[in-house]
Order: C-alpha cells, then structure tokens, then sequence
C-alpha cells in the first residue's frame, strides 16, 4: 500500500536509500570498515585465492588492470576509494568474515530501525542502492547494532546495474521494482546522485546529517533524519 500524499502528487510506493551518510555514519564505513578489509585483503588473498569465486572476480581485476598483479590494483583501488564492482565484491566477502564472527557490527544511527520498520508496515517496499556490494549491504544490515533488518528489504542494488550518477540506473531499479519512477523516494547525502534519480523521474531527498557535516545542495527537499523525511513526504511515523 503506497503511502498517501497531501499534495495530489503520486503517492510513495518504495523507498530506495543510501547507506554512507543516509543510514550510517561516513565515519563508520571510512574508518572502520574500509581499513579492516585493508588489513585483511593479503592473508584473504593468500588463504582463499583458490576459491572458484573469488578466482573469477581476481580474473574480473586482471582484466580491468592488466598492467598490474591483481594484488596491487585492488590495494590501488581500496587506496583511491574506487567504486570497481569487483573490489566491492571482494571488500564484502572479507567483511563477511567480521560480521559473522563478531568483530564487526553494521552501524546505524539510531532513528533508522525503527523509521524503517514503521514504513515496512505501513506498506512501502524498501531497498538499498549503495556503491558497496549488494551483499555487503545485506551483512551491514544483517548484523547491524539493532538487530537483523534484512526481512524489511525487497531488494539491495548495487553498481552491478550501474553507477549511482547515471539516470540509467534508477531507470533499472523502477523497472526492476515494476514502479512508476514517480512513486519510489530515493534517499542519499550526495547531491549528484539524486540529480541523477531526479532525471530518471524519481522523488528524491538529501539527508543531511549533521555528524556528517554534509552541505545542502539546495536543489533537493531536505532532511536531517529518517522522522523528518517521513514527516516531509506523508510516510508512515514510528
């Protein structure tokens, strides 16, 4: 059931966020997650490089650096912040591991568990769109510090369907959601992100997070947190 509009507008059927920024704090995924895959990528490598896996994405590496041993690209990469879809594929496995064992836990900040949870039962189908693997999405989700909110979520997207600065590709996520473009919210702090959902026809939101210190870009509708984006567009309160 989408939720109702006051405005006459078409009503919200799914929202789609952002994680870094959106969700979780930028500082999480920068200094935590990031250098605990750095620390990890070597002995990873070492221990399961025989895997069929993971030796199709090292061939996926080799042929996007084939001047480099695919070691070095994907430190390059990890040292650039590189949005490649195979380091992200590789980032999500090694922190598979930490999750599953305890050493990490999904942050997220503290009004978007029970935000989500509201709109999941007022009706709205809820997915992720983020840079990092779809499955690293789903462990943040899975083991984050309010509990297992996977079954919340209809789909997790990521750069496999294309960038996020591309209108192509939330064209493909109201495709794949089987939406009009103009019912999904999309929520992110980057601004060229949802100037790119914008064009593809979707309703979008810059969540500004003042631990974050994101700027407003001024051409979206704003929020500071997940009750303030429901209060905005008429969604489902906690």
């Amino acid at each position: 059931m989408a939720a109702p509009t006051a405005s006459g507008a078409a009503p919200t059927a799914a929202v789609v966020t952002d994680i870094e920024g959106t969700t979780s704090a930028i500082s999480f995924v920068k200094d935590t997650l990031f250098p605990f895959a750095e620390a990890a990528l070597d002995g990873f490598l070492e221990a399961q490089g025989s895997r069929p896996e993971l030796a199709a994405i090292l061939e996926e590496v080799r042929r996007l650096a084939p001047d480099e041993a695919p070691r070095d690209a994907l430190h390059r990469w990890m040292a650039e912040d590189a949005k490649v879809t195979p380091l992200k594929a590789i980032q999500g496995m090694i922190w598979r591991q930490g999750f599953e064992d305890g050493r990490l836990r999904g942050h997220l900040y503290p009004d978007v568990a029970p935000s989500l949870r509201a709109w999941a039962r007022g009706g709205l189908r809820l997915c992720v769109y983020s840079s990092g693997s779809a499955e690293a999405q789903e462990l943040l989700f899975g083991y984050s510090v309010a509990g297992d909110l996977r079954p919340l979520f209809t789909r997790f997207f990521d750069t496999r369907i294309g960038t996020k600065r591309e209108a192509g590709s939330y064209r493909t996520i109201a495709a794949g959601l089987h939406l009009p473009a103009a019912e999904i919210l999309f929520l992110s702090d980057i601004a060229a992100e949802l100037d790119a959902a914008a064009a593809a026809g979707l309703r979008t939101c810059q969540l500004l997070r003042p631990a974050d210190g994101t700027q407003p870009s001024g051409r979206h509708p704003e929020a500071a947190d997940f009750p303030a984006v429901a209060a905005r567009f008429s969604l489902p309160r906690v």
